[in-house]
């Protein structure tokens, strides 16, 4: 019999022995083994998804750090064991920023502001100096006085005013674990690894960090359950942008399951059915080949043309991030790639890349792109981004107060113009060796024309001294295009037409700067939305800026992924559209279930609106039509 929903103790199975080998003796009469009941335990959904396979359970032995008092002559000790540990914890935080890059995009985006968060807590925070003090002034060892001060700091945090009271326990979390960490260094207590976690296994523990999310292979784990959690923290948003079928909060899982034990994990109902009938197995196994059989359908569009019913082409691009991506573009079908972030190249390393290095990275990934067009952003460094090699020469104010709003993208390189040279130089090689109009350039941050015209004068300058050198250049040097992230840009979009040969619509700053809202401060979070009329009415003016011009114009934000929205892209006019690999099957699937005359008139409706919740509410009728059609 199953737990009732809402009932979160689970059954006990059917002769539990605790764990303790009840076979018999050599000799004795063997029976049938009895078949352990089904025990289903209910959690919070967090990722959807259907996951079969053995428990392995995980645990993280506590750090031992038993309240401990020191003696005066010892206090320059402990703040030395304290520095240490902030020195280990600091490096382990920039090991998990090196792991970013093979993460999918929502889950760099989720863990990056995090990772940042965790890198100024170890830096001159409150909490080390509150610790610091506490050593100094309450001669507490550091272990006491970390634990100390980040239970004050929580408590200060939790007991602030604030409606987000979701994004408030997110914080005190965020204090609380790189406390734990510090601990964890203190103490020298192993930190948790996943590297013994069997293929096709459903993991269990009582409680994941985001850091250990970050750490899970998708191909690998079948599925993640845990006792602590919420669909809201950063663990639950992690889970979901890695795939992985999960459920949290699930009381009394731990005590239930042994590892080895059969479980069926639903994470969008939010049930775990340990030792699951045949029934329950059966029916998991059906959701299981129902989703199979959509991935398949969805994979047949990859040799169709995305085309709308009325025969208007759109043209689907990928974004990269690292080159290790190139086979999900080729396996998605997309027709080139319409972002390609040059980052790659400059991070985790002490040197900057030289032209021949960037020559060596950009080549083949041209080469494998076969003709079709690859447009190579080049370096958008903000301060909020941990270039080691960059660093050097930068003023401290670049990564000052806001580093959104200071020294980042075309400013940064157009004020080190030796860095935006080389990174030409290396382009325009490549270019040489590709067929015509195969590569071309993006400039990222614009804000006003003259950016555009000064970053034009060195490409030219630069074409004519590579040439000079003998290098094979295109007789027609590659399309220098512009970025369109900020308001300034967009108002401006018809000035600096005339400058750039193409825009590029990047919604996700766009929308940020429009909104002055962070999405990855859980205070302002809810403010982020797209479809709030400023940000479509900036898209509308910059797309109507070019089209004029009949110059060609793309979005390669989040939205342009978004199968829901791309009625609205197509209706502003948009042909264009550059997104994760993995987002093209479905935006494919839209297009050729739409009719560009409906589009249109769609497009106009929506700009009519001043209502954010009239505009969502539009799009998803829209949507859902288009659904039934298809």
């Amino acid at each position: 019999m199953k737990t009732e929903k809402g009932d979160p103790r689970p059954e006990p199975r059917a002769a539990d022995t605790g764990g303790k080998d009840t076979a018999p003796r050599d000799g004795a009469k063997r029976s049938a083994p009895r078949r352990a009941k089904e025990v289903v335990i209910r959690g919070i959904p967090v990722a959807p998804g259907i996951a079969i396979g053995p428990v392995f359970d995980t645990t993280e032995s506590p750090a031992e750090a038993p309240r401990r008092s020191i003696e005066p002559a010892r206090v320059e000790e402990e703040k030395a064991r304290l520095a240490a540990a902030v020195a280990a914890s600091r490096k382990q935080v920039a090991k998990l920023k090196m792991r970013l890059s093979v993460l999918p995009e929502e889950a760099q985006e989720e863990l990056e502001p995090l990772l940042d968060a965790y890198a100024l807590m170890l830096g001159d925070s409150r909490l080390i100096r509150g610790a610091r003090k506490r050593i100094e002034a309450g001669l507490l060892s550091a272990e006491t006085a970390v634990a100390d001060e980040a239970d004050a700091i929580a408590e200060l945090i939790l007991a602030a005013k604030d409606d987000d009271k979701a994004g408030l326990r997110r914080r005190a979390g965020e204090v609380r674990e790189i406390a734990r960490r510090l601990t964890r260094n203190l103490t020298s207590s192993g930190f948790r690894s996943f590297k013994d976690v069997p293929e096709g296994a459903v993991l269990v523990a009582e409680e994941l960090t985001p850091a250990d999310a970050a750490l899970l292979d998708p191909a690998r784990i079948a599925g993640v359950a845990t006792e602590e959690g919420g669909a809201d923290g950063h663990t639950a948003i992690m889970l979901r942008a890695l795939g992985i079928p999960a459920v949290l909060g699930a009381a009394g899982l731990t005590e239930a399951a042994r590892r080895g034990d059969p479980v069926v994990l639903d994470g969008a109902a939010g049930s775990i059915a340990l030792h699951p009938t045949p029934a329950t197995l059966a029916a998991a196994k059906d959701q299981v080949a129902a989703y199979a059989r959509e991935r398949q359908r969805l994979a047949k569009l990859r040799r169709l043309p995305a085309v709308t019913t009325d025969g208007e082409a759109v043209e689907l691009l990928a974004n990269l991030e690292i080159p290790a991506e190139l086979p999900l573009i080729a396996q998605a079908g997309a027709q080139g790639i319409g972002l390609l972030r040059s980052e790659f190249l400059f991070m985790n390393r002490e040197d900057l890349p030289d032209e021949d290095d960037q020559v060596a990275a950009y080549a083949p990934i041209v080469e494998a792109m076969n003709g079709d067009p690859v447009t190579i952003r080049v370096l958008d460094w903000g301060g909020e981004k941990d270039m080691e090699a960059l660093a050097e020469g930068v003023e401290p104010t670049h990564a000052g107060p806001n580093p959104a709003l200071g020294l980042r993208g075309i400013r940064m390189l157009l004020k080190r113009p030796e860095l935006l040279e080389a990174q030409f130089a290396a382009i325009l090689r490549v270019a040489g060796q590709a067929p015509d109009g195969a590569v071309r350039v993006m400039l990222p941050m614009v804000t006003v024309p003259e950016e555009v015209k000064a970053a034009r004068d060195i490409y030219e300058r630069v074409a004519k001294r590579v040439r000079r050198r003998g290098e094979k250049l295109p007789e027609k040097l590659p399309e220098l295009g512009a970025m369109i992230e900020t308001p300034g840009a967009a108002l401006a979009a018809d000035a600096i037409a005339l400058e750039a040969d193409f825009f590029a619509i990047g919604t996700n700053d766009l929308a940020m700067y429009t909104l002055a809202v962070d999405r990855g401060d859980a205070e302002v979070a809810h403010l982020y939305d797209p479809l709030h009329p400023a940000v479509l009415r900036l898209m509308q003016f910059s797309t109507e800026a070019a089209l004029r011009l009949r110059m060609p114009v793309s979005v390669c934000g989040e939205m342009a992924g978004n199968a829901r929205l791309v009625p609205l892209l197509l209706g502003l006019g948009i042909r264009c559209l550059s997104m994760n690999a993995s987002a093209i099957p479905r935006v494919k699937q839209a297009i050729r279930a739409l009719d560009i005359g409906d589009c249109a008139r769609f497009a106009r409706r929506v700009m009519e609106q001043s209502d954010p919740a009239r505009i969502r509410e539009l799009v998803d009728g829209f949507a859902g039509g288009v659904t039934e059609r298809g």
